[in-house]
């Protein structure tokens, strides 16, 4: 295995670098089984996503959970094509609800084909993940990747009810974020830790740090939606706005919002009347009551509660890389 010295400044590479082997053992199997002997479509639709590039940061974390607790089974490949075929269904999934045209700079599935396969083949996907799941032989990873399941349905659910609801607070929005985004993170590591037999404690620290990388993760791609730079971020300053999206930012600045303020917010966000300028009289508000700032001060919190978490398991250079990646979760905002 190649040594963290040896490796580019970004944790996420150097992570897939030192897990290179197991990494491609996962891509094999996943090849494998999106496969359909009737349906062609499904791998079609399938591999249009998968091979869209990303970090393929979920399985990657299963997999260094796993070897960070000294595990040299076979399973842990098993488990981290899991969580890939979990977010890859919640991706395919999620373009239809939210009519998206565009993911990872490339059309979207239900786009090139329709609604109805990029659905039914997320279902398929979520079922050949149980099967994968099962193979392990674990009643209780069983039993967590299937609550991961049912926490980002529940989650993408309570995102629907609260859009565009003013009333929607911090705890609504956390609920929501631990839902849609942190669940899976925390699975991903819980379970490398449970295949491997870690002692509870570990097991515990690997799930705290999965569930607060994943809340910074969500918070800091809804900082950028309003401060980043599109070429990075593939996606334009105030997109989130204009899908009229309630994230922390604006939480925050609604929260603090005097009645000509609200009624901004009103016009804008729970009736969708946005005119030329609104944008930047949104920033603008943003900007007055610190609410960028506070978003920011919260994404560096969480990764503070994740590297202490990672702060407990035993030395290992897979600990210092997961170090690492959380803080480059929010480098970018710094």
């Amino acid at each position: 295995m190649t040594t963290v010295r040896d490796l580019t400044t970004k944790p996420h590479e150097a992570l897939a670098a030192f897990l290179s082997d197991d990494m491609m053992a996962v891509n094999a199997l996943i090849a494998e089984r999106m496969a359909s002997k009737h349906a062609p479509r499904i791998p079609e639709v399938t591999r249009h996503l998968v091979e869209a590039g990303g970090k393929r940061l979920r399985p990657m974390l299963t997999l260094a959970a796993a070897r960070l607790c000294g595990y040299e089974g076979p399973y842990h490949v098993h488990l981290a094509a899991t969580v890939e075929f979990i977010h890859t269904a919640t991706l395919l999934h999620d373009d239809v609800v939210d009519e998206s045209g565009q993911r990872r700079g490339r059309p979207t599935a239900n786009l090139l084909w329709d609604n109805k396969s990029s659905v039914l083949v997320g279902d398929y996907l979520f079922s050949r993940s149980f099967q994968l799941m099962v193979e392990t032989g674990s009643l209780r990873v069983l039993d967590i990747l299937a609550n991961a399941s049912a926490k980002i349905a529940e989650g993408e659910v309570l995102q629907l009810t609260a859009a565009q609801d003013l009333a929607t607070d911090e705890s609504v929005y956390l609920q929501v974020v631990r839902g849609k985004t942190a669940a899976l993170f925390s699975a991903a590591t819980e379970v490398g830790g449970v295949i491997a037999g870690a002692d509870e404690a570990d097991v515990e620290a690997l799930f705290d740090y999965g569930d607060k990388l994943g809340i910074a993760f969500q918070i800091v791609d809804d900082l950028l939606d309003y401060e980043g730079d599109t070429k990075a971020t593939g996606k334009n300053i105030g997109d989130d706005f204009r899908e009229r999206k309630l994230t922390l930012p604006l939480i925050k600045a609604i929260a603090k919002a005097d009645d000509i303020e609200r009624a901004f917010w009103v016009r804008t966000i729970e009736k969708g009347k946005q005119e030329d300028g609104d944008l930047d009289e949104a920033l603008r508000l943003l900007t007055k009551h610190n609410a960028l700032s506070e978003t920011r001060e919260d994404a560096l919190a969480y990764v503070a509660q994740a590297k202490a978490a990672m702060a407990s398991l035993p030395e290992h250079p897979i600990r210092d890389m997961l170090t690492g990646l959380a803080d480059y979760v929010v480098a970018r905002i710094n």
